[in-house]
C-alpha cells in the first residue's frame, strides 16, 4: 500500500515537473526558429527564412497560453521567453530585411535595421513592465510578434533579393512604419482573451477551418493580407473610436440628456 502511494506520488510530481517543463521548451523552439532564420538569411535562402519567424510566432503564442491554462508560469520562463523574442522577433527580422532589401542603401540600410531591432527591444521591454497592470484585451503598440510576421510574410511573398536603391525604396516603408507603431501608444486587439474551450458556437471553429484551408490554398498572399490587416487595425481603430467620443457629446445634445 505504501509502495502504491510512494508511486502515485512520484508519478503526480513527474506530471507537474513536465508540466512547468513544456512552456520552456516551447520557448527553446521559438528561439531555434529565430535562429535558423539568421543561418538561412546568411545563406541569402530567404524563401526559406522568413517561414521560420512565422513557426516562432504560434510557438510564442503557445508556450503562453499553456503556461497560463496550467499556471505554470514562472519567473525564470518569464525571463527565457523575453530573451528568444529579442532573437526570434528583433535580431532575425532585422538582419532578414536588411539583407533581402536594404543592402543597396549601405551604412544607412543597416543603421535603419538597427532601428528597427531597437523598437522591438523597447516593445519587449515596455511590455514586461506593463504586462501586469494593462487591459488584457488590447496591447499597447503593435506587438513585436506582428511587427516580424508583417517584414517576415513580406519577404516570402517576394523573395528575390533587391539589389538596386529604386526597387529598395519601399522597404524603408516596410521597416520604419512597424518600428514606429511598436513604440506608440495605439491599441492592438489581443486573441489571449479568446476562449478555445468548449463552446455552444461552432463559429471559431469554422473561422479557424477557413484561416488554415486559406493559408494551404495560398500561404503567400494570406499570411501578406492577415498582416497587414492586423498592422491598420491599430490607427483604424483609433480613428473609430476619437470619432465615437466627438458624436458622444452631440447625440446626447440632440436627446436633451
Amino acid at each position: 500500500m505504501l509502495s502504491t502511494m510512494g508511486g502515485q506520488r512520484r508519478t503526480g510530481q513527474s506530471v507537474r515537473r513536465g508540466v512547468f517543463v513544456l512552456p520552456s521548451m516551447l520557448t527553446i523552439a521559438n528561439l531555434f526558429c529565430g535562429y535558423g532564420c539568421l543561418v538561412y538569411t546568411f545563406r541569402g535562402e530567404y524563401v526559406i527564412a522568413a517561414p521560420f519567424i512565422g513557426i516562432a510566432i504560434v510557438l510564442d503564442s503557445l508556450d503562453g497560453r499553456i503556461a497560463r491554462m496550467t499556471g505554470a508560469t514562472t519567473a525564470f520562463g518569464v525571463e527565457l521567453d523575453s530573451l528568444a523574442d529579442i532573437v526570434s522577433f528583433g535580431v532575425a527580422p532585422a538582419m532578414l530585411v536588411s539583407a533581402w532589401g536594404l543592402s543597396p542603401f549601405g551604412q544607412l540600410g543597416w543603421a535603419i535595421g538597427f532601428l528597427y531591432l531597437t523598437a522591438a527591444t523597447t516593445r519587449l521591454a515596455r511590455f514586461n513592465i506593463q504586462s501586469a497592470t494593462m487591459d488584457k484585451r488590447f496591447f499597447v503598440g503593435l506587438p513585436s510578434p506582428a511587427s516580424a510576421g508583417l517584414l517576415a510574410s513580406t519577404v516570402f511573398m517576394y523573395p528575390g533579393e533587391l539589389t538596386t536603391a529604386a526597387e529598395a525604396i519601399p522597404v524603408l516603408a516596410l521597416v520604419l512604419v512597424p518600428a514606429l507603431m511598436m513604440i506608440t501608444l495605439l491599441r492592438f486587439y489581443s486573441f489571449k482573451t479568446i476562449n478555445l474551450g468548449f463552446q455552444r458556437s461552432v463559429v471559431p471553429l469554422i473561422v479557424v477551418a477557413v484561416i488554415i484551408a486559406a493559408i494551404a490554398a495560398n500561404p503567400q498572399v494570406t499570411l501578406v493580407v492577415m498582416s497587414y490587416s492586423y498592422l491598420l487595425s491599430g490607427p483604424i481603430g483609433a480613428v473609430v473610436t476619437r470619432i465615437r467620443r466627438r458624436g458622444g457629446p452631440s447625440n446626447q445634445e440632440i436627446t436633451g440628456v
